[in-house]
């Protein structure tokens, strides 16, 4: 089972995960979870994400911000 796991996660790196586009977005993303943790508003293990409100990974405007649980965040696009 560990082996077929490393299989599939290498081929999702391979043709997904180490894209440009992706790793600028993934970057965006991330730079964006450093602004609020600056501002106090998420820390490290709290269970909460930084929720993009136009669904943009690159507009990391104050505005376009908010943080929602991982269940809320997570579950957006479940229906």
């Amino acid at each position: 089972m560990p082996f077929k796991f490393l299989k599939d996660k290498l081929k999702y790196d391979t043709k997904y995960g180490s894209s440009r586009r992706e790793k600028r977005r993934r970057a965006c993303r991330n730079a964006a979870r450093k602004l609020l943790e600056k501002e106090g508003r998420v820390a490290k293990g709290d269970g909460k994400d930084v929720h993009h409100k136009d669904r943009n990974a690159e507009n990391n405007k104050k505005s376009n911000l908010a943080v929602l649980t991982e269940e809320e965040n997570r579950g957006m696009n479940k229906a």
